[in-house]
């Protein structure tokens, strides 16, 4: 799943896709470089970020949804915590809904996406973006994260959402400590046992910065993006959710490789 950020304050990028027709040949690139889908967001949900009105968000994304669906048959994955956008993306050409609030920011979210009939990914995280990171704890994060992402696919279902179109993300950095980005990371197998497709997104998160203190910017931290992304295709996600594609389809292509020779 390649990423396209539509916005000026992104941790990774923010400001460099803003116009439409660079963000839609920033896709055209990432199509070419062998992304199986591309997830595309207007509002930043980076620690600290400010929320952005669903106006604002819908300039940013509905031109560049349909110029991508009007030359491409690539799923497109909406990013957006909103409803109103969500229904708006979804008729423009997207088939996914990606919402970090996990269906919980709007009283009519889990009605919209049952009516929708699209994906839906059911994302953790603690608080909100601009609080999220505010002394995060928990006693078990495998176990809390695990027991809010059921709870959230099953009230999707009891929605009208169907089981095959729910996907589960741990929100690796989204109200969690390096660490408790790293204890995850290790027992994904446990989200994946669940019994859902888990998408994973680890791409050049800060959390990489604990354990290579020299990577104290996104771009620093490919190294760190490409085996997490390897960790998460060992235990069993159906998707990665990555900045740098051709790197991670690379990685990903030797690692599937190497498996095949030793069997």
């Amino acid at each position: 799943m390649g990423v396209v950020n539509l916005t000026p304050d992104s941790f990774s990028d923010g400001g460099r896709y803003l116009k439409a027709q660079d963000a839609i040949e920033h896709a055209r690139a990432l199509i070419a470089d062998g992304a199986d889908m591309l997830d595309i967001g207007a509002e930043s949900t980076r620690p600290g970020a400010e929320p952005v009105a669903a106006a604002e968000e819908l300039d940013r994304l509905a031109p560049v949804i349909a110029a991508i669906r009007a030359e491409s048959a690539i799923p497109i994955s909406v990013d957006t915590m909103k409803p109103e956008v969500a229904r708006v993306a979804v008729a423009a050409g997207a088939s996914l809904w990606n919402d970090v609030t996990a269906l919980r920011w709007s009283g009519d979210s889990l009605s919209t996406a049952a009516e929708l009939g699209c994906e839906v990914v059911l994302m953790h995280m603690r608080g909100e973006p601009r609080t999220m990171q505010a002394a995060p704890a928990y006693q078990d994060v495998v176990a809390e994260v695990s027991a809010f992402l059921v709870e959230r696919a099953e009230a999707a279902m009891a929605a009208g959402v169907a089981r095959g179109k729910i996907w589960l993300d741990p929100g690796i950095g989204f109200g969690k400590t390096g660490d408790h980005s790293l204890t995850l990371l290790g027992h994904l197998d446990r989200m994946v046992a669940l019994g859902f497709p888990v998408l994973l997104g680890a791409s050049r998160k800060s959390f990489l910065g604990k354990v290579d203190r020299k990577a104290t910017g996104a771009g620093d931290r490919l190294g760190g993006s490409l085996a997490a992304a390897l960790a998460g295709a060992a235990a069993g996600v159906a998707a990665v959710r990555v900045h740098d594609v051709r790197e991670t389809v690379q990685a990903l292509a030797v690692q599937a490789a190497i498996e095949a020779a030793a069997s």
